[in-house]
């Protein structure tokens, strides 16, 4: 904690357990003046903030909404140019966090407080998002809830003891976060690996075994790996992400449930649904097989792959997130053109794709033509299907050759290793010296 304290926190604000009882524990434990509460606006449902209005006010606290969602989508865009997953499901709740943290700190700066506040535990993820980005400032930073080794129980009774705004301690029987990208669900019965959950947790997506809809074709138009339009309509990203959650959750597009390696090392049970991420990120992926370079594919699978653990650290800044990005944006320069996606149960498959920059000849991979091209023909392969696995079968010949030899070795009863160890104890014919008789 810091010593004498004073001044104003700015606080990460949801108007949950967490972050409610944080604000009498700042005066209380910490001694700074005074609280005044953030909340960051990056897609949530409006009766998230309608609930932090509602408890704000009843604990008299000054509340600043930012919205943030325009930067969020942006972040979002960025990680489909980067194909943005973690261990098998797109970033969301990871890249929101910075988005919220900078406005926090944003605001922060503006009325002079002197600390930053969130209400994370010390066993997530979160509580290093944030602080990434608030330790580049001058700001102390605070987390009660960490620092205090607070558990939901004290909290639900020092709420009750305080008569502090919260209804039912923890405000539910599960951990939900919602911003455009995701919906994640984690909690209760949930952290049990074997738990089979039933439809009661989703809110964004339909039984993929229920849907009672036709299969559905949309269009998807990117520019430099950005989509831009839908079924040839030009379209911003947050309504872009907010038709596609709609229309592909109808679907059942975009549920994942898995077990998840967080960044302390601990493995957790998560559920996510993410439909519009599902579909941009396969229609992406197409568009890029399609006019990119088998080199350029398989390099950008490395890149990609450590953009998402940046990612997913929170560290979307770093100086190595900026250079994975710069040879990310390189190659985005060819990704232009239309993907058809069709959903179906569950699925969002891509099922065409078309762009001036494929690296495609119809006329060189078709068995209705003779010739590769003008310059080469089918019988020029030949000679690469010679050399083709030569190393291989050289090893596999050389292994069979040498393999009768190391048996017969082993069947003649090592004389060969024992009449050397002879030799050396004894005379050069086997026999005993006079001297060692």
């Amino acid at each position: 904690m810091t010593s004498n304290p004073s001044g104003t926190v700015a606080l990460a604000f949801s108007g949950g357990l967490d972050t409610t009882v944080c604000v009498p524990l700042i005066t209380e434990k910490y001694g700074y003046d005074e609280v005044i509460g953030v909340t960051v606006d990056v897609g949530q449902p409006a009766k998230e903030f309608d609930e932090a209005a509602e408890t704000a006010e009843a604990l008299g606290l000054d509340h600043f909404v930012v919205d943030a969602k325009e930067e969020f989508a942006d972040l979002c865009m960025q990680s489909v140019t980067a194909n943005g997953t973690y261990q098998g499901y797109p970033l969301g709740t990871a890249l929101a966090r910075p988005v919220i943290a900078s406005a926090i700190l944003e605001v922060a700066e503006e009325q002079g407080c002197r600390a930053l506040a969130h209400g994370c535990t010390g066993k997530g993820n979160d509580q290093l998002r944030f602080e990434a980005v608030w330790r580049a400032s001058d700001l102390d930073v605070l987390a009660p809830v960490r620092e205090l080794g607070l558990t939901r129980e004290w909290e639900s009774e020092y709420a009750a003891e305080k008569g502090l705004p919260v209804e039912g301690g923890d405000g539910g029987r599960w951990s939900i976060d919602t911003n455009l990208w995701s919906r994640s669900v984690e909690g209760s019965e949930l952290e049990d690996p074997a738990h089979v959950p039933g439809e009661e947790i989703y809110d964004w997506t339909r039984s993929p075994g229920s849907a009672e809809m036709e299969t559905e074709t949309l269009e998807l138009t990117f520019e430099q790996g950005v989509p831009v339009a839908l079924d040839g309509e030009a379209i911003g990203a947050v309504e872009l992400i907010e038709r596609l959650n709609e229309q592909a959750g109808a679907h059942g597009v975009g549920r994942s449930d898995i077990m998840e390696d967080r960044m302390l090392g601990l493995k957790v049970r998560e559920n996510y649904e993410h439909p519009a991420a599902t579909v941009l990120l396969n229609a992406h992926e197409a568009l890029e097989s399609l006019v990119l370079t088998q080199e350029e594919r398989a390099f950008k699978q490395q890149v990609d792959q450590r953009w998402a653990q940046k990612g997913y650290e929170g560290l979307v800044d770093a100086p190595l997130t900026k250079a994975l990005e710069s040879f990310i944006d390189q190659t985005q320069t060819k990704v232009s053109g239309t993907v058809t996606v069709k959903l179906d149960s569950g699925q969002a498959r891509p099922v065409g794709r078309d762009s001036e920059y494929a690296v495609y000849s119809e006329a060189a991979a078709s068995f209705n033509e003779e010739a590769v091209t003008d310059d080469i023909e089918q019988n020029d392969a030949t000679g690469v299907a010679k050399y083709h696995g030569f190393q291989s079968r050289l090893a596999s010949r050389v292994a069979q050759n040498v393999a009768p030899k190391e048996a017969e070795a082993a069947t003649d009863g090592g004389l060969a290793s024992d009449t050397s160890e002879t030799s050396s104890e004894h005379g050069s014919d086997g026999v005993e010296t006079e001297d060692e008789s």
